[in-house]
């Protein structure tokens, strides 16, 4: 096979992954803040996007958004007449692109089913499933040698994913990314995580992925306020990870929680707690299922007070109507709470999130824990999304 250079894969479209019921709120968003994307294709839970130009993947570098939890370049579709991955597989690999992306390896593999309910639903979350993995072992038996990086390397030193999405069960969408943050290399967009078989909720997920997309640099013995707290599932996952929770919520709290000596449980709303009850804590949590106003009005009153010292926030605004997925209603939230003095304020919707999104804010980008390349600063106002 000739040697072809990555940056000859060109492609003319992009594709954007989603929680399924939110694509006309990404639609919304591309369209505010990436104008020159024209849209092309939905189902649900993956949309695309016709490029101004061609574009390859190495050189591929879009603006992160709220509402897409993966972005990379769509290079084709292969499809079959029954929905075995052998022969999907072997036609991917004869596919131009893949070709010319293996020729050019070693690549990670990146390989998801599209969601078909939003997560929660029936005990489901996101993540691998059964038609997923067994397209892995496919695509993987049928990869010409040094296509791959070895599945025991995980992405190991890769700088190119080759992307799968299993859009129906016949059809294979073909795509590809640049490795340039955490959570590009997250598969679909979607953590590996597992619920403990001690949580009290699946909060401790959204907790858990919050934390690990925001690179939050909180540490063990760090204290919290988590606003919402009940039944505690977010709070157990902080505590897990050796932290201190005050959970404020008049409602109850499951006892596998109040138990916890990292953990003190004050019973009342957030707009009724003395700021001299929580002056040493250093981050705050919120997952209210009220409006995004009345949360954002519980924090500012604590972080504005001259008595408080909080480094950083981690909070869920709930989308109780699509209204709130607005762009502009988004770049409003953000540009509220950088009025605090957080300067690094950005959005997204977690795979593990419902229909709400998750918003992350610390007082300077450099307090952020990151592993990046420098890469050129994006203008202003371009917030939002993430890295």
């Amino acid at each position: 096979m000739w040697f072809i250079p990555s940056s000859y894969v060109n492609a003319e479209f992009v594709y954007c992954t989603c929680q399924p019921g939110i694509e006309a709120a990404l639609k919304a968003e591309v369209a505010a803040r990436i104008p020159a994307w024209k849209f092309a294709f939905s189902r649900p839970g993956f949309v695309t996007f016709k490029l101004p130009k061609l574009a390859s993947p190495a050189s591929f570098d879009p603006l992160r958004l709220t509402f897409a939890r993966a972005i990379g370049l769509s290079l084709g579709r292969v499809e079959a007449e029954e929905p075995t991955p052998g022969p999907l597989a072997e036609s991917l690999w004869s596919h131009e692109s893949a070709q010319a992306l293996a020729a050019a390896g070693p690549l990670a593999l990146h390989v998801w089913s599209r969601d078909h309910a939003i997560p929660g639903e029936d005990g489901v979350e996101p993540g691998p499933t059964p038609e997923s993995l067994a397209a892995v072992v496919a695509l993987r038996d049928a990869a010409p040698e040094g296509a791959l990086v070895d599945h025991a390397a995980g992405d190991g030193g890769a700088k190119l994913a080759l992307d799968v999405a299993l859009v129906e069960p016949k059809q294979w969408w073909i795509g590809a990314h640049a490795l340039r943050s955490r959570t590009d290399r997250w598969p679909g967009g979607v953590p590996k995580l597992e619920l403990p078989g001690d949580a009290v909720s699946r909060a401790y997920l959204k907790l858990q992925e919050g934390l690990r997309w925001s690179g939050l640099p909180c540490r063990k013995g760090d204290y919290w306020i988590e606003f919402g707290c009940a039944p505690g599932g977010a709070s157990q996952a902080l505590m897990d990870a050796g932290m201190h929770v005050v959970g404020v919520d008049p409602a109850e709290v499951d006892p596998v929680v109040t138990t916890n000596p990292l953990f003190e449980h004050l019973r009342a709303r957030s707009n009724e707690i003395g700021v001299d009850e929580v002056t040493d804590a250093s981050w705050i949590a919120a997952d209210i299922n009220v409006a995004p106003q009345y949360t954002l009005d519980s924090v500012e009153r604590l972080v504005t007070h001259d008595t408080m010292h909080v480094r950083g926030l981690l909070l869920t605004l709930k989308l109780l109507g699509m209204n709130l997925a607005r762009p502009e209603v988004v770049a409003e939230t953000i540009e509220r709470v950088r009025s605090w003095g957080f300067a690094d304020v950005r959005t997204r919707q977690l795979a593990h999130n419902r229909r709400e999104y998750c918003l992350a804010a610390v007082r300077t980008r450099g307090q952020r824990r990151v592993s990046r390349r420098k890469s050129p600063r994006r203008p202003a106002g371009q917030g939002g999304g993430t890295d």
